[in-house]
């Protein structure tokens, strides 16, 4: 996937750079600086997550928003409807993602019971409310945290972490805090539109087990503590 998301990025820059070259020769007068043009920042970015990443869910988002965006600042829509459309939009992409989670899920638990496994990690899901979640002794091996229009906390101080895990974040609106062991390694993987994760850890330990935490912040953030 990292190939192909080299690929779709060198041909955008290639696509640049020969627009401003036969701009410079005068053979085109493709202006690159038309209204909205800063869209591109968080359009293009998410097209190529959609084409690469297996969880489409923040890059659809964020591919919506900035669609939305660049209709605004080419006046084709107003900007009090903008806004009116924004949230509903991610409301609809969100259920949509539930829904068929829910799907994947259940076929998931099934197949997991035939062959006698353990099936599904935890999942949290807040929208206009708070939440937190405690592993204190327990065994972690991963986890997805979405909040949109709210927050979570994941306490993860005391559990029991002894493989490489993944934590999936969304934090639209909202956010998210990681509260991890000092024995961990972190890596952070994630899309970040007027948003971000901070790692606020006074010490960052070079540990065997890695922790690795990706996901979309849009309009929102999370912190690891």
């Amino acid at each position: 996937m990292k190939k192909l998301s080299n690929i779709i990025w060198g041909v955008v820059l290639l696509a640049v750079g020969v627009v401003v070259a036969l701009n410079a020769l005068g053979v085109t007068d493709v202006s690159l600086w038309f209204d909205g043009w800063w869209t591109l920042f968080i359009i293009i970015p998410c097209l190529v997550g959609l084409a690469t990443e297996k969880d489409k869910t923040g890059n659809a988002i964020g591919l919506c928003i900035g669609v939305l965006l660049l209709l605004e600042a080419q006046d084709i829509l107003d900007f009090s409807l903008l806004w009116k459309l924004i949230v509903p939009a991610i409301i609809i992409i969100i259920a949509v993602k539930l829904i068929l989670k829910g799907i994947r899920s259940e076929k998931s638990e099934e197949k997991a019971e035939e062959d006698g496994e353990k099936a599904d990690i935890p999942s949290e899901f807040v929208a206009f409310s708070g939440s937190k979640k405690d592993f204190s002794g327990k065994t972690f091996d991963g986890a997805e945290l979405n909040a949109i229009f709210g927050g979570i906390e994941c306490d993860l101080r005391d559990a029991i972490i002894e493989n490489d895990c993944e934590i999936k974040i969304s934090a639209i609106f909202g956010g998210i805090d990681i509260l991890l062991p000092e024995n961990v390694k972190v890596i952070v993987e994630s899309t970040s539109i007027f948003g971000g994760v901070s790692d606020k850890r006074s010490s960052k330990a070079d540990s065997n087990v890695t922790v690795h935490i990706k996901g979309l912040c849009l309009f929102g953030g999370a912190d690891i503590k």
